[in-house]
C-alpha cells in the first residue's frame, strides 16, 4: 500500500475540505465539488503508479471539463481570474474565491503547481498540441504575465468604479471570451516558439499567484544523487524547463514544475521520485 499512499492522501485533503466547506458554508455542493475534483486527482496517479501513460490526461480531461463545461457554461460562473476579483470585491467567499484559494493561493504550499499540470482548462487544450518538449530555449519574457495580471485587476476594479449594471452577465460573457483569447493566443505562441506551455510561461496571470506559494510546496520531484548519471534526459523532456536535479529550492525554473512526472518516467537511472 506504500505506492499508494500519495493518492490516499490527496484524497484526504480533498475531503476534509470538502466537509469543511459543506459544514461551513451549509452548501453540500461543495462536498461533491471537491470530493469528485480529489477522487479525479488520486484516480490519475493510480494510474502512474500502474504505469498507465495517459494517467494525467484523464485527469486533465476529468476536472478540466467539468470546470470549464460544468462550473463555466452551465453554471455560469466566471472561474477564471476576472471572476475571483469580482468575488473579491463584492465580498462574496463563492465560486471563484473558493477556488482560487484552495487551488491557487494556499493550495500551492502543499502541491505546488499541480493546477497547472492536472486541473487547468486552457493547459488541458494545449497540451494535445505537438510540441509537448520545448524546441528553444525559454524566453525572457515572463514579465507579460504581470500586465495580464494587472490587467484583470484594472477591468474588474473599472466595472465597479464605473458602477456598471448587469455585472453578472458581464462576468459570465468576460469568461466566454478570455477563455477564447487564451486558447487562441495559447495556440498561436505554441506553435511560433514551437512549445505547449508558451503561454503558461509568459502569458498566464495565475502563475502570479501560484509561483511564490510553489517555492515552499510540500510535494516536490526530488532527485537521489547518488543514482544520478548526469545524463540530461530529465532536463530534454520537462516541458516547464526545470532542473529536477538540484535539490534545493533555489533551483532553475524550481516555481514552475507542475508535477507531470515526464521527468520521472524518463530517468534512466530511476533517480527522481
Amino acid at each position: 500500500m506504500k505506492k499508494y499512499a500519495l493518492p490516499i492522501l490527496m484524497v484526504t485533503i480533498f475531503e476534509i475540505v470538502a466537509v469543511v466547506l459543506w459544514l461551513t458554508k451549509d452548501n453540500i455542493f461543495y462536498l461533491f465539488n471537491f470530493t469528485y475534483i480529489g477522487c479525479a486527482i488520486a484516480l490519475g496517479m493510480v494510474l502512474f503508479v500502474k504505469r498507465y501513460k495517459h494517467a494525467r490526461r484523464i485527469v486533465q480531461l476529468l476536472v478540466g471539463l467539468y470546470m470549464l463545461v460544468y462550473l463555466g457554461l452551465i453554471c455560469r460562473e466566471n472561474m477564471q481570474i476576472e471572476g475571483f476579483w469580482y468575488y473579491l470585491f463584492t465580498g462574496v467567499f463563492e465560486a471563484a474565491t473558493i477556488h482560487y484559494a484552495v487551488a491557487k493561493i494556499f493550495g500551492p504550499l502543499i502541491f505546488g503547481r499541480g493546477w497547472c499540470g492536472y486541473a487547468c482548462w486552457t493547459a488541458m487544450v494545449l497540451d494535445f498540441l505537438p510540441y509537448k518538449v520545448p524546441k528553444a530555449p525559454r524566453k525572457k519574457i515572463g514579465w507579460i504575465r504581470y500586465i495580464t495580471f494587472a490587467g484583470s485587476l484594472i477591468f474588474v476594479s473599472a466595472l465597479f468604479l464605473m458602477k456598471v449594471g448587469n455585472l453578472e452577465r458581464i462576468m459570465f460573457w468576460a469568461f466566454l471570451v478570455g477563455n477564447i483569447l487564451y486558447y487562441g493566443v495559447g495556440i498561436a505562441l505554441a506553435f511560433a516558439f514551437r512549445d505547449n506551455r508558451a503561454f503558461c510561461k509568459y502569458i498566464c496571470p495565475i502563475t502570479v499567484f501560484l509561483k511564490p506559494m510553489s517555492y515552499f510546496s510540500l510535494l516536490r520531484i526530488r532527485c537521489d544523487t547518488d543514482k544520478c548519471v548526469s545524463c540530461g534526459a530529465c532536463r530534454r523532456v520537462c516541458p516547464m524547463d526545470v532542473d529536477v536535479t538540484d535539490n534545493s529550492r533555489k533551483r532553475v525554473n524550481g516555481t514552475e514544475c507542475i508535477h507531470c512526472m515526464e521527468c520521472v518516467k524518463n530517468c534512466p537511472k530511476g533517480a527522481l521520485k
